[in-house]
């Protein structure tokens, strides 16, 4: 046999064995890339899930739940008086007064109608 048959047969096996070896190898390589990733979800849902048992731990406590009650639905003990304060708006985002309150016509929506079509 001659060295260059024996280069060619040696040559052809090794592309077969790289052919061989190609799909397992990307199929690995692959399947670590999801592993990664579901392992990042994991740690971010773990972390949710660990807020959310806080949450709930808060929750159980009676004092907390009255906090709650009284920041978001503004419920009130029976005695106290509820008031909201309400800051003055601002003077520029005020829409301007009318002008003239005789321009505004008064009546019905109807007279308002007829007067605009018959002119008067």
């Amino acid at each position: 046999m001659s060295t260059t048959r024996r280069a060619a047969v040696v040559a052809i096996v090794v592309c077969a064995l790289a052919f061989t070896v190609a799909v397992p190898l990307r199929t690995y390589l692959s399947q670590r890339s999801e592993v990664r990733d579901q392992e990042a979800q994991q740690a971010q849902l773990q972390k949710e899930v660990d807020v959310l048992r806080d949450r709930k731990a808060q929750l159980s406590d009676p004092a907390q739940i009255e906090a709650e009650a009284r920041r978001r639905l503004r419920y009130v003990k029976p005695g106290e008086t509820p008031y909201i304060v309400q800051l003055p708006e601002d003077q520029a985002s005020a829409p301007p007064p009318a002008a003239n309150p005789a321009a505004v016509p008064q009546g019905s929506w109807y007279e308002k109608l007829w007067d605009s079509v018959s002119g008067g």
